[in-house]
């Protein structure tokens, strides 16, 4: 039986014995006796084990199965009734693999982190609103289905549907690694609920995703770079309308802006806020560090025709497709889609990515 060759380097593609070096050193430090007297560096041991394992253990189940499978096959020369067992044993391989494979392309620096999502309606009117609000259901869902919490920071529902923006945040190992895939604007094609006749109507939203920057990487953001505005945070009215001026916008010189209104304190909302500006702001500089610097952020780029990463169209065909050049998916299961069923799109993402990378090594 000829196995497939990937399976031959999975342990070095990916310089998985730093990693199992690194795990080791980590592990030996929550030995030492000293090791709980800093709460704080003991926690953040045990977060850098954690993720390391996130790694490491499908890469170990998947060597395990390898092995298995290289044992049956010199078995199976001298027992031909092993076959059916050892093509039972591939298949598992495989499956083992493939989930390794996954893990492994999302190693960049901050791929293991929470992420931070923005969602905002462009061209469309209405129906953009309705749209955006469609999109954060939808992610909404696909966390769920991963095990990862769901914290909204901030929302700014739209009058007649939909919103009209919404910041949350997605809590978990590697939720950045695999939203990162979102970036980019959205297009939905279908007959609009909101307009009379039976005309399909075109609308596009922006999605915008950033790490939870880890406190060992410091941003500076000097407050005279920073206008700061505050509003009324809104609610449903009555006795539980928030009245006081807590929502906190800071545009940065740049023009990147962060908002809050979730939190009854301004401080909170501040707080916030400011995370939102000091991770967009990482990210572009490594964007520019990488030389993929795109228009993505708040009024750069443009949320219409021409800019979209990918379409969901309902009318005269049902079909949601990758618009991106080198990432070939598509399926007709819309629904399926914006119920959270990401996976096949946001996988395919990342082996693109990884493959532009491999590319420009060689």
């Amino acid at each position: 039986m000829i196995l497939p060759p990937a399976w031959s380097f999975c342990g070095t593609l990916f310089d998985v014995s730093s990693k199992l070096k690194e795990r080791e050193r980590l592990v030996n430090m929550q030995g030492e006796p000293e090791f709980w007297t800093n709460q704080e560096k003991a926690q953040k041991t045990i977060q850098a084990q954690k993720t390391l394992n996130a790694l490491l253990k499908p890469y170990e189940e998947v060597t395990a199965a390898i092995n298995d499978v290289h044992a049956l096959v010199e078995l199976s020369e001298e027992d031909a009734s092993l076959e059916g067992e050892l093509n039972g044993e591939v298949d598992r391989a495989s499956m083992l693999f493939e989930k390794f494979e996954l893990m492994a392309m999302m190693s960049g620096r901050n791929d293991s982190s929470n992420a931070i999502v923005s969602i905002k309606p462009g061209a469309g009117g209405t129906d953009a609103c309705d749209w955006a609000g469609a999109l954060y259901r939808m992610y909404m869902r696909w966390a769920q289905s991963h095990g990862f919490s769901f914290e909204e920071q901030d929302i700014e529902p739209n009058l007649e549907a939909g919103i009209q923006s919404v910041t949350f945040k997605i809590i978990g190992e590697y939720a950045y690694g695999y939203m990162q895939s979102e970036v980019g604007v959205h297009r939905l094609v279908r007959i609009s609920p909101f307009g009379s006749g039976d005309t399909r109507q075109t609308s596009f939203a922006a999605v915008d995703v950033v790490p939870e920057l880890d406190e060992d990487i410091v941003i500076e953001v000097n407050e005279s770079e920073l206008i700061m505005q505050t509003f009324c945070s809104g609610g449903p009215g009555g006795q539980h309308q928030n009245k006081t001026q807590s929502g906190v916008r800071l545009i940065h010189k740049s023009g990147v802006r962060g908002e809050s209104r979730t939190e009854r304190s301004q401080y909170k909302n501040y707080d916030n806020a400011l995370k939102l500006i000091k991770a967009r702001l990482y990210m572009i500089e490594e964007q520019k560090r990488l030389g993929e610097i795109a228009h993505r952020y708040d009024a750069k780029g443009e949320i219409a025709f021409g800019s979209q990463i990918r379409s969901y169209v309902f009318q005269p065909y049902t079909l949601v497709r990758d618009e991106r050049e080198g990432i070939e998916v598509k399926t007709p299961a819309v629904i399926k889609v914006l119920d959270g069923d990401l996976d096949e799109f946001m996988h395919a993402y990342l082996r693109h990515k990884t493959e532009k990378v491999h590319k420009k090594k060689k």
